[in-house]
């Protein structure tokens, strides 16, 4: 149904008013040059014209709807923060370049960072006037990420960092790291998750680093980052120095947002148009395919009454977890779906079809899904501990 005619039928509350103005912005501003550009493997895809965007679309006060009003944001509720992530999604609008900011540090200095540090970064990741990356795993320190080796000592008025992380996402391009470094030495027979802080560090400095990893689908989002006596000033620690344990599990908290609706919305159009082109190839008279595929949606709304679930505060603690689990699962498989859709075109098709190298970026990228943001071995662990109360590792 158009806006139009949903306007026309029946008078509509605040929140389908709050949807049809979305809808109206959206359809105003995605022209077809920026429609459905970027997202996973393609982070460097069309860079600057998506930077422009979301300057834009920040302009006009839609990338911090979380936000509390006095920090920036409109303080939306829960209902149109996932309004806003599924019409973004829907209208094929570009992968945004401000996620690591708006969704991962901002809330956190919100919830944990000081006054001083609001004022000062706040603004201007609400305005996409400074990007963010996330300084966590590191070569021996991955998804253990209490192992983590980069340290960092104060030195009259500054923290000066040495050390090494990788898997960096857009480094490359971010003003600022969020760094989780090892400030005091584990206490005898202590946890390793003491004398972690959590430090604001600037990229653009001699004393940083950036190397690009060129990935399987020939792009290069990721990123090693080396700090040789990088610095950062004594302030911008998060929380109490030595307590950065528990401001990095509350950032990836707040990563698991409303935005994980609008992937699945995103998803829901891949699994569209996968069946849309097994019906043309001929592949969807396989009933074997066919049956999969028809899994495929099947498991898909599972994911999405489950997420809604989570978003809404039911279920247990770590339902999160549950939900990194099964949504990476579920698109590794549609890429593996998808090259038998595909068959001998899947291997043997040139460089440059348009429809085979998308299916193909889709593929190779996903083998990376069950391992970043937590890996899937990580958040077995957390369900089995959580909710089936099974014995707890020794990770000291």
């Amino acid at each position: 149904m158009s806006v139009r005619a949903e306007r026309e039928v029946a008078p509509v509350d605040g929140d389908g008013k709050f949807r049809i103005e979305v809808r109206d912005w959206l359809a105003a501003n995605v022209t077809d040059e920026l429609r459905g550009v970027g997202g996973a493997g393609r982070e460097n895809e069309a860079y600057p014209q998506r930077l422009a965007f979301t300057r834009r679309l920040a302009a006009a006060g839609w990338t911090c709807l979380a936000w509390p009003a006095e920090h920036g944001g409109r303080g939306a509720s829960l209902a149109r923060q996932v309004i806003f992530h599924e019409e973004y999604a829907r209208s094929g609008a570009p992968a945004r370049v401000d996620h690591i900011g708006t969704t991962m540090v901002g809330p956190t200095l919100i919830a944990l960072g000081t006054a001083r540090q609001r004022e000062r970064f706040l603004p201007r990741i609400a305005s996409v006037d400074e990007l963010w990356c996330q300084g966590y795993s590191e070569p021996g320190a991955g998804s253990d990420l209490a192992a983590v080796s980069t340290r960092a000592r104060l030195d009259g008025g500054r923290w000066v960092l040495n050390g090494q992380k990788v898997w960096t996402s857009l480094a490359h391009v971010a003003d600022w790291c969020f760094v989780l470094a090892r400030t005091e030495p584990v206490p005898d027979g202590g946890s390793r998750h003491a004398g972690l802080s959590y430090l604001l560090v600037p990229m653009r400095q001699p004393g940083v680093t950036v190397r690009p990893i060129r990935q399987l689908t020939g792009d290069s989002e990721f990123n090693e980052v080396f700090f040789d006596d990088a610095y950062t000033d004594r302030d911008l620690v998060v929380g109490e120095p030595g307590q950065g344990w528990r401001v990095a599990m509350a950032t990836l908290g707040f990563e698991r947002g409303a935005a994980t609706v609008g992937q699945q919305i995103g998803f829901q159009r891949d699994l569209d148009e996968l069946v849309a082109l097994a019906r043309r190839t001929g592949a969807a008279d396989d009933p074997v395919i066919r049956q999969r595929l028809t899994r495929a949606w099947i498991d898909l709304s599972v994911l999405r009454s489950h997420t809604l679930r989570t978003l809404a505060g039911a279920g247990q603690a770590s339902a999160p977890s549950v939900v990194k689990l099964m949504w990476s699962r579920w698109r590794q498989g549609l890429g593996e779906l998808a090259m038998e859709v595909l068959g001998a075109a899947g291997a043997a098709a040139d460089a440059g079809d348009e429809e085979v190298d998308r299916w193909r970026r889709l593929f190779l990228f996903s083998r990376a899904d069950t391992i970043y943001g937590g890996s899937n071995e990580i958040q077995r662990s957390i369900v089995a501990e959580r909710v089936l109360g099974l014995p707890r590792g020794d990770r000291r």
